[in-house]
Parts: structure tokens; C-alpha cells; sequence
């Protein structure tokens, strides 16, 4: 398995990171515990999660019950060492979680310590705010963003209140790294300025939707990433499964996602299935798995630290485990490129 210095921190991370936000709905927790097993098994030894997992659907009955799976698992086999983990602190407006509270230095703490009692452990390896509380282009917005209401003054206030409740927890050892999700080029650029200047730890990762599909990071963020040593970790690189290819011609398979979530959460567009079918047949052509072709795709993109997958089978698992030995050659790297100028965000 390929491995990766996450950041400036002293977390060496593989290159493919096992997801988990079915673990609680999709499957069972035996079947969580399962992938964990053969994850390890096979190399890799990063998990992600967050505290409002598991999704599809996302409930407040079952808000925390994926942290508990991985908690139990730790508590079965004793393996805590064995794993470096992620997990996310939600942000504004996620009900089920504090009342739909920001992100804020009174928060953080009692996040953490719910996770912690959650996942059955003294500390998190890389602790990450799932969104920031001043809004996101992601997950679509992008067509519509508007930051024109933003106040940067209380917003810059809360990063600067925030960092400083991160470093207490670092002194206190409950987290070990700092990161983002579904961030911006300026947000990030604002939490590396406050941490230079002395407000709390340096952000090491970027958590942000990326994929054959959706290449949103490949300008400004890239340049951040490269030059700041802030690494990215892609969540979504099948596109919610559209780059295994099986919604093709209509198709919804019985207990996939498009099953669960009809729009794919807005991916489902015309456009998206006639990208889709570019993509597969670069795969035919050139005699690779589509899956294992989109993944490996992202794991050699100069900024990435690791890719975040997720299954519901054991096989499907396999099957994106296997990337890590596919390296894609110059002429399949140009045929993606020429795909996506013709495809360009088709969702």
C-alpha cells in the first residue's frame, strides 16, 4: 500500500483511506467491522468518519451510531495502535448535534468528548470541522454561491477562537492533527495565516468532493495544496457510484445508494451519464477496471494525501482495494483529460 506524510504532521497515512458513513444503515456493524478487517489486512490504515455518521438517510436516531461501531470495534480487539482515525466536528445548522450550533471554541470540546465516549478511545488522529459555519460552494452550491453576506471580521474572530480551543485539546492529547472539509482557497489560506501567527495547529488536510466528475480543486485549491503543504482527502472518487457504471441506461440497482437517494444528492443529471460512459470506455479501451481506474486516477494527482472510499459488499471492497497496484499510463491520463474538457462539472 502507498503511504503519505499527511501534511507537516507526523501522521504517515495510506493512500487509500476506508470510509465509513454506511456503517449503521447501509450495513451492519458486523459488516463494518468486516471491511475493517480486510482494510488492515491489505495495507491500509486510515479510517475516516465524523459525528453525524452514518447517511443514507441521515437520522437523528441513528446520528453517532457509526463512531460507536468503530468504538466497538476498538474495545473487541484491542487494535486502537493499529489505526490512524478521522472524524469531523459538524458544523451549523446539523440539528441533531447540539441544536444546529456553529463551529465555535465552546463547542469543540464537547464535540470531542462525545466522540471520544463514542468511539471508546483517548484521542482522534486528525480532527476536522465537516463544513464551515459561514457557508460552502460544495455539494452543488457552487452554481449559486454567493459570499457577499459573509462578515469577514467575525468570521476570521471565530477561526482565531476556534484554533485556540484546538490547541487546548492537543495539550490535553484528545486530537493529534487539524483539518477541513469543504473548504475554500481563502478559508484555508485565513486558518494558515491565524495558526502562523500563534492561534493553535497548522491545518494539515482538506476534506473536499473530488472525482473524475466533480475537479472543482484542480485551480486555486490545488495551488494551495502544493504550496502549503496542506494535502487533499477526496471524498466521493466514484462520484456516489456513478463511475462504477451501474446506473448506466437507467439502471438502480436494488440497495444502492440512487436506491436510497434518488438525485444522488444533485448529481443526477442528463450530463452525468454521458461523462460516465466517456470514462468507461477509456477503461474498456485500455483493458481497466472502471472503479479502479477512477481511484487511481485521483491517488496520483500531485496534491493528494489520500483517497476516501466507501463500500456496502466485501467484493466491492476488494475491487477498489486492487487500485493501489493500477498505475495509469501518459496516453489514459491525456484520454481523461480530453474527456473531461468535453464533460467539463456535468452535476
Amino acid at each position: 500500500m502507498q503511504m503519505k506524510q499527511l501534511g507537516q504532521t507526523d501522521l504517515k497515512i495510506s493512500k487509500l483511506c476506508l470510509g465509513s458513513m454506511t456503517w449503521g444503515t447501509q450495513n451492519s456493524q458486523e459488516e463494518g467491522h468486516a471491511q475493517i478487517d480486510r482494510a488492515l489486512e491489505r495495507g491500509i490504515n486510515f479510517v475516516d468518519t465524523a459525528e453525524m455518521y452514518p447517511v443514507n438517510p441521515i437520522s437523528g436516531e441513528t446520528t453517532g451510531r457509526t463512531e460507536e461501531i468503530i468504538g466497538n470495534w476498538f474495545a473487541a480487539t484491542g487494535r486502537r495502535k493499529d489505526m490512524l482515525l478521522a472524524s469531523k466536528h459538524s458544523g451549523a445548522g446539523f440539528k441533531n448535534a447540539r441544536d444546529g450550533a456553529p463551529i465555535s471554541g465552546q463547542t469543540i470540546a464537547q464535540a470531542i468528548e462525545g466522540s471520544l465516549k463514542r468511539l471508546q478511545t483517548d484521542y482522534i488522529d486528525l480532527y476536522q470541522f465537516h463544513w464551515p459555519n459561514r457557508g460552502s460552494y460544495m455539494f452543488r452550491q457552487n452554481w449559486r454561491y454567493d459570499p457577499s453576506s459573509q462578515n469577514k471580521t467575525e468570521t476570521l474572530d471565530n477561526m482565531a477562537e476556534c484554533l485556540e480551543a484546538l490547541e487546548r485539546e492537543v495539550q490535553r492529547g484528545t486530537i493529534r492533527a487539524f483539518g477541513l472539509s469543504n473548504e475554500s482557497a481563502w478559508g484555508t489560506a485565513q486558518w494558515l495565516r491565524l495558526s502562523k501567527a500563534g492561534h493553535g495547529p497548522r491545518v494539515a488536510s482538506i476534506q473536499n468532493e473530488y472525482s473524475l466528475m466533480c475537479r472543482m480543486y484542480d485551480t486555486d485549491l490545488a495551488e494551495l495544496s502544493v504550496n502549503e503543504d496542506v494535502d487533499l482527502l477526496a471524498f466521493s472518487p466514484l462520484a456516489a457510484g456513478f463511475l462504477t457504471g451501474k446506473y448506466q441506461n437507467g439502471a438502480v440497482p436494488e440497495g444502492s445508494r440512487m436506491s436510497i437517494v434518488s438525485d444522488l444528492g444533485g448529481r443526477r443529471t442528463d450530463r452525468a451519464y454521458d461523462a460516465v460512459q466517456a470514462y468507461l470506455e477509456i477503461a474498456e479501451r485500455h483493458g481497466l477496471e472502471p472503479v479502479q481506474m477512477a481511484l487511481a486516477w485521483a491517488m496520483q494527482r500531485p496534491f493528494m494525501g489520500s483517497v476516501i472510499f466507501g463500500a456496502t459488499t466485501m467484493e466491492q471492497l476488494d475491487l477498489a482495494l486492487g487500485s493501489d497496484e493500477v498505475s495509469l499510463s501518459d496516453e489514459v491520463l491525456g484520454e481523461i483529460d480530453e474527456a473531461h474538457r468535453a464533460n467539463p462539472m456535468p452535476y
